[in-house]
């Protein structure tokens, strides 16, 4: 479908992008200032509320819960009638596939930048119930663009992919070193390492309190009534922008190794 060649330079292009991921960016370091003085303010019918909706989102990694995506959905987003199923989808081109896991990011934008209006128009109080909204989007963004890749997120392993892309977004270079290699064991199909990768998201509620404290910088003007409307339009939209981004690139990476792999054979045949 593509060339040896071709599928090399793009895998090149992933790796250079993945090296520079690993600068520091001392607003990360900054931005759990913002939730301390959340925590100390916000009312606990507020926090209760909160809490529940990240304790539903845990549910996600074991079985998808209600933001399990539906394979229906793949359709939408290439121009090819064909393209029904998750294994239409596996067929096309990578590049096919890399408009299609544009078209998700151009759509989910645009919705986390209404979402984060509505909610910073508050303030305080609805940055609150921010948080489980964008954390629920970015696993039906995350879902949808690996529908595109033709990766089904009914599969187990697949939902464990999306938490390690999440996490990689929001960490610091040293974890976002050990996270692409937890991936790739993970892809490899190692039973070891999806068990640690499990054992170590049993306690998925510090996880995701670990996304809230990663958000902090790009909240803080959220805290401003009204105010917050403007900067949380912004940053809600670049969140996602974000996300989307770093996920349409991994699992280009996964899909371009496999059909790499896949041409091995072809070459020992030719060779012989």
């Amino acid at each position: 479908m593509e060339s040896r060649q071709w599928l090399e330079q793009k895998l090149e292009q992933i790796r250079k992008w993945e090296k520079d991921q690993g600068k520091i960016r001392i607003w990360d370091r900054i931005g759990r200032i913002p939730f301390a003085l959340l925590d100390k303010v916000t009312p606990d019918f507020i926090r209760d509320k909160v809490g529940k909706a990240l304790d539903e989102l845990g549910k996600f990694v074991q079985t998808g819960g209600g933001y399990l995506s539906s394979e229906k959905a793949v359709a939408n987003y290439f121009n090819n009638e064909q393209v029904r199923t998750l294994t239409d989808a596996r067929r096309m081109p990578v590049s096919a596939m890399d408009e299609a896991a544009d078209r998700v990011a151009g759509t989910r934008t645009n919705i986390a930048t209404v979402q984060g209006a509505s909610t910073g128009f508050g303030g305080i109080f609805t940055l609150s119930l921010d948080i489980p909204v964008l954390l629920g989007l970015q696993l039906k963004t995350l879902q949808d663009i690996a529908m595109c890749y033709g990766f089904d997120p009914a599969d187990p392993k697949e939902r464990l992919f999306i938490v390690k892309v999440m996490q990689f977004v929001t960490s610091d270079s040293h974890g976002k070193d050990a996270i692409l290699k937890q991936m790739d064991y993970l892809d490899g199909g190692n039973e070891e390492a999806r068990r640690e990768i499990v054992s170590e998201l049993k306690g998925w509620r510090e996880v995701v309190m670990s996304f809230r404290d990663r958000w902090g910088m790009k909240k803080m003007f959220q805290l401003i009534p009204v105010a917050g409307l403007v900067f949380g339009a912004i940053t809600n939209r670049n969140t996602i922008s974000e996300l989307a981004e770093a996920g349409a690139i991994l699992y280009r990476k996964r899909r371009i190794r496999e059909r790499l792999a896949s041409l091995e054979p072809d070459v020992q045949t030719a060779g012989q």
